[in-house]
C-alpha cells in the first residue's frame, strides 16, 4: 500500500501519495516536519531535515508533483508555473527529484502566503 502524507500550509490541507524511491522513504522517516513556507511563482518550498542528492533529477515537473531540491535541502510543492518556466511547463530553479504527487487540486496552494506555517505528517 502506498504511503500517504498530509500537508497543512496556512489554511490549506492536502494529501499526497509517495512514490517508491529511496528519497521518499528517507523523507517518510523524517516526518513529522514543521517549517515556514517560502514561495516562488506557483511553488511553495521549505527546508526539511533531509540531506540527499538527486536520485532521478528532473528539469521540469508536473502539476501537483512534490520535489526535493538538494541546494536548499528543500521540499517543493509545484502547483503552476515558476519564474523559470517557459510556456506551460513547470520548471524548478534547478533539477529536483520527484518523490510524491498531490491528490486532488494542487492549485489550492495558491492561497498560501510566504511565511505560513507548514506541517507535513503521515496521514492516518
Amino acid at each position: 500500500m502506498a504511503k500517504r502524507i498530509e500537508i497543512t500550509a496556512g489554511d490549506v490541507t492536502a494529501y499526497a501519495v509517495l512514490n517508491d524511491t529511496n528519497l521518499a522513504q528517507t523523507i517518510w522517516e523524517a516526518l513529522p516536519i514543521e517549517a515556514s513556507a517560502s514561495t516562488w511563482g506557483d511553488e511553495i518550498y521549505f527546508e526539511i531535515p533531509v540531506q540527499a542528492g538527486n536520485e532521478a533529477p528532473q528539469e521540469t515537473v508536473e502539476l501537483g508533483d512534490l520535489g526535493y531540491w538538494p541546494p536548499g535541502s528543500a521540499m517543493c510543492i509545484f502547483f503552476g508555473p515558476t519564474p523559470m518556466s517557459q510556456g506551460d511547463e513547470i520548471r524548478p530553479a534547478s533539477p529536483v527529484t520527484v518523490w510524491g504527487k498531490l491528490e486532488g487540486d494542487p492549485t489550492v496552494f495558491k492561497a498560501v502566503l510566504a511565511g505560513a506555517k507548514v506541517v507535513v505528517q503521515r496521514a492516518e
